[in-house]
């Protein structure tokens, strides 16, 4: 394939203002709830959810903040630090 067709690897950071957003992650991970510990790798830009329940995500400010009932499957577009264990009973949480 001559090197003209060649798909590279697109840095999301070259591309301006929202359009970041757009740019599928590729750095995943599971979460494991902690009441003290962030989730590693640093913050998230959104959270799955693999079984249905309930997620207390702490938002910029520092406050927990409860999403109750997201269904299995679904993805939250939000950018946490941290999943409380305390009251989150969603299971199979992986970090986008």
């Amino acid at each position: 394939m001559p090197a003209s067709q060649r798909r590279t690897l697109l840095d999301p950071y070259s591309i301006p203002g929202a359009l970041q957003e757009m740019v599928p992650n590729d750095s995943f991970r599971a979460v494991t709830p902690s009441d003290t510990y962030p989730i590693k790798g640093g913050p998230a830009r959104a959270l799955y959810v693999g079984v249905t329940g309930d997620v207390v995500a702490i938002n910029e400010n520092g406050v927990a903040v409860t999403f109750t009932a997201v269904p299995a499957g679904a993805v939250l577009p939000i950018v946490t630090a941290r999943v409380n264990a305390t009251n989150t009973t969603a299971n199979n949480i992986v970090a986008l």
